[in-house]
């Protein structure tokens, strides 16, 4: 059984946000937290990017149920920073910009570091990942 979403109502309609349009706003909201290098949505979607197609929700998935909004998001740590730092700013950023664009509430964001990238001294050459297993 699919629950149904819930609806903003006013007096010309309803409006029904997806989804999808959550995750991409929490993704463009957490990729801009510094110490972030990247979101993983694991191989596929990393490939779909590789062929050209930029995926702006990919790592994160949306639970949005009645009145609560659960975000899962999954990041790649620049090495040298703090983690739970960039973790709580990540928190901080994305509810900010999904309860500011979209009026939902934010009940739980959990953030799930998946691994560490590793940078040369030039920012361009990454010399690798490190993944948590």
């Amino acid at each position: 059984m699919e629950t149904q979403k819930p609806e903003i109502n006013n007096e010309l309609g309803s409006i029904k946000i997806a989804d999808e349009v959550v995750s991409t706003i929490a993704g463009l909201a957490a990729i801009e937290v510094e110490g972030v290098a990247s979101m993983s949505g694991g191989w596929g979607t990393d490939l779909v990017e590789k062929l050209g197609r930029k995926n702006f929700g990919k790592g994160i998935k949306v639970d949005v149920n009645d009145d609560q909004t659960i975000i899962d998001i999954y990041i790649v740590v620049e090495f040298g920073y703090a983690i739970p730092a960039v973790a709580e700013n990540v928190q901080r950023e994305v509810k900010v910009a999904v309860e500011t664009m979209t009026g939902l509430n934010v009940a739980t964001i959990n953030v799930h570091i998946i691994a560490v990238s590793m940078k040369k001294g030039n920012a361009d050459e990454e010399q690798g990942e490190f993944a948590v297993e």
